[in-house]
């Protein structure tokens, strides 16, 4: 080899070798620098609220006593005490029967009530024959049936509302709850026995039963936030301090027009509102608030 080309590859040697190591450095380099870009969420702060939660159901009223008042001898009526649909006292006459045999010949009302019905008079009546059908409306009591996933949460003393289907509202308490279910049914018979010395609840008028459970903390969220996980759990995801997502399982406590109720999320929160589809529990994020929007 020359000298005058050993000259030239001592001089091109090191120019080749800076080149190469400057350009995979600055490579290098940019690769660990490169900014990571975090996805985005957005989101609202949510604080728990103190809330009765109502369970809706189905009632009536049911009197208390309904008695059939039978003759204790046979003859024909001579007169009546009391019109259907009177109210009469205990031990007013109901039915005057024309004969005479000691004792037996008047019928009366075995206690203070209504008469649904009553035979006129003229009419002849055997021995053990019904002269007056008496209902007691004083006090009445409302019957509803409570599902067996909600009777944990039922107890005698609750407050109840009934709405009547004649526009009336009665506010009153459970006066009893049953340790029986239905076997035909698998729910629990629960009862609100009310005042009714005015007369005006009427047997067998029906209602509806608002059963108000006792105070909790719960957040009222829109349908659209909850997720599914891939166990089957359903929850919200939100933000902590740090910007990380955290999942919550969650319980729906009650359904309303503008959004449901739901127990199970930290009463401070920052719940994921939109982009929760696309982060992970653990997962670092951007944040922007609903209210700056």
């Amino acid at each position: 080899m020359s000298a005058n080309v050993r000259t030239s590859l001592l001089i091109l040697f090191p120019v080749f070798f800076w080149f190469v190591t400057g350009v995979f450095q600055d490579e290098d380099k940019g690769t660990v620098t490169k900014p990571k870009v975090l996805s985005s969420v957005i989101i609202s702060e949510a604080v728990a609220e103190y809330i009765s939660p109502e369970i809706n159901l189905n009632t009536f009223a049911q009197t208390e006593k309904r008695v059939n008042v039978k003759a204790k001898t046979s003859g024909e009526i001579v007169s009546i005490g009391a019109k259907q649909g009177e109210f009469v006292k205990k031990d007013d006459v109901l039915c005057s029967l024309g004969i005479v045999e000691l004792n037996r010949t008047e019928v009366k009302a075995p206690f203070n009530g209504y008469i649904e019905s009553i035979l006129k008079e003229g009419n002849f009546i055997q021995r053990g024959q019904i002269c007056a059908t008496i209902i007691e409306l004083n006090p009445i009591t409302f019957v509803a049936e409570v599902p067996e996933i909600l009777i944990k949460d039922v107890f005698e003393g609750l407050r109840a509302n009934i709405d009547l289907v004649t526009g009336e509202r009665i506010l009153t308490e459970l006066s009893f709850v049953s340790k029986s279910a239905n076997p035909s049914t698998r729910t629990f018979r629960v009862e609100a026995q009310i005042d009714n010395s005015s007369g005006l609840v009427r047997d067998g008028i029906s209602g509806t039963m608002k059963i108000l459970r006792n105070p909790i903390l719960a957040h009222k969220i829109l349908p659209s936030i909850l997720m599914l996980t891939d166990d089957g759990l359903l929850g919200v995801k939100t933000v902590n301090a740090d910007n990380i997502v955290e999942f919550h399982k969650i319980e729906i406590i009650q359904d309303t027009i503008d959004g449901i109720w739901v127990k199970g999320i930290p009463q401070f929160s920052n719940l994921i509102v939109a982009g929760q589809g696309f982060v992970k529990e653990g997962q670092t994020v951007s944040v922007t608030s609903l209210a700056s929007l």
